[in-house]
């Protein structure tokens, strides 16, 4: 299940809060390597490292760098944080969280008295590379609304792996982050996704959007992916009175058929996990590609379900320009693919749309 080696550090090649970037020696050969601060604490050059070397081994999509497990040349930690909630709960790096619920938080009182989204948009995203343009869309569109990031466990579980949210706080394009479940790291930890959405909305959030963090998982069946996360957050959006935007993932450079327009992910989740209509937006795109994209709307029968409107979403595109957010999806920029792009843009101008009531949610479409 684990493959483990040890490696000594040569040098710091970035450093991010929260991770530590690195070049190992390992195995006779030089590697990247991870190190979570947080975890492992903070490594120097010299330093000796047990790493967990599975992803390269296997040359996996979570493959291009090791993880430092331990560092016995400073193998001592304490921990002095409040809080008594565990996350990766009985694993030998089990992390004592502060979580929002608990009474020693800060917002307890706030969460205690937040049982409701108030018809809040929250915008569900089917990747972390969403995460990005719909931020940079909704400050160029809206400047100024508070938009809150609650990451789920579905893919990366420590916040700090995200490059995107590093630039987005530096940016001041997000107000705050919550991590939920199994991930960690955010600016508040909740124990699910539900109480994750009100801790959000606690914190004052305009706008929420919710997504996995980088790498998601997936197996090539109708259902064995963390894509079909977006169908549950939309249930759950639902069942707390918000109101759920989702952002389809849309690609026509994927060589795989089922990622060929809108990806099988994104319909698996609306048309088979969702018990709750949701608002799909869908970009303005090249004649082809729109009929492409629309005819697999008609084919999963997902009108009968959901309000699916189509918008501009070149906003994305522009506040990436003006930001200068450089974001990939499956190595792909917006050059190769900017159809991802613009339906992040257009899950904004929809947000935006309903927060100014010229968007009304009355049923499926």
């Amino acid at each position: 299940m684990i493959r483990t080696r040890r490696g000594r550090v040569l040098s710091i090649t970035d450093e991010r809060p929260g991770i530590t970037e690195l070049l190992v020696e390992c195995e006779g050969a030089e590697f990247r390597a991870v190190n979570y601060d947080r975890l492992t604490g903070r490594p120097e050059p010299g330093d000796n490292v047990i790493l967990n070397t599975t992803a390269v081994h296997k040359a996996l999509g979570t493959g291009g760098y090791h993880f430092v497990i331990a560092n016995y040349s400073s193998p001592d930690r304490d921990t002095a944080e409040p809080g008594h909630i565990m996350k990766l709960r009985y694993t030998p790096l089990q992390v004592k969280v502060l979580a929002a619920e608990e009474e020693e938080s800060p917002i307890s009182e706030r969460i205690r008295e937040t049982n409701s989204l108030e018809g809040m948009p929250v915008v569900i995203g089917g990747l972390h590379s969403h995460l990005g343009p719909f931020a940079a869309a909704l400050s160029e569109i809206r400047p100024g609304l508070r938009l809150v990031y609650l990451m789920t466990d579905g893919a990366a579980l420590p916040l700090a792996f995200s490059r995107t949210v590093d630039e987005l706080r530096a940016r001041d394009l997000l107000a705050a982050t919550v991590t939920c479940g199994h991930a960690f790291g955010g600016d508040f930890e909740a124990v699910n996704a539900y109480s994750g959405l009100l801790t959000a909305r606690a914190l004052g959030a305009d706008v929420v959007i919710v997504a996995m963090g980088p790498g998601i998982v997936g197996t090539g069946t109708r259902f064995g992916h963390t894509g079909v996360e977006q169908g549950q957050m939309i249930n759950a959006v639902a069942s707390l009175d918000g109101r759920p935007v989702v952002i389809p993932r849309i690609t026509f450079a994927d060589k795989r058929p089922r990622h060929q327009g809108i990806s099988h992910h994104t319909l698996t989740a609306l048309r088979y996990v969702t018990l709750a209509p949701a608002d799909i937006a869908i970009p303005v795109l090249p004649e082809e590609q729109q009929q492409q994209v629309l005819d697999q709307v008609d084919q999963f029968e997902l009108r009968t379900r959901h309000r699916v409107v189509v918008k501009d979403g070149s906003a994305a595109l522009a506040g990436m320009a003006r930001h200068g957010l450089r974001v990939t999806s499956m190595g792909r920029g917006v050059d190769q693919i900017p159809e991802f792009f613009l339906a992040a843009g257009a899950a904004a101008s929809l947000t935006v749309g309903m927060l100014s009531g010229s968007h009304t949610t009355t049923g499926p479409s």
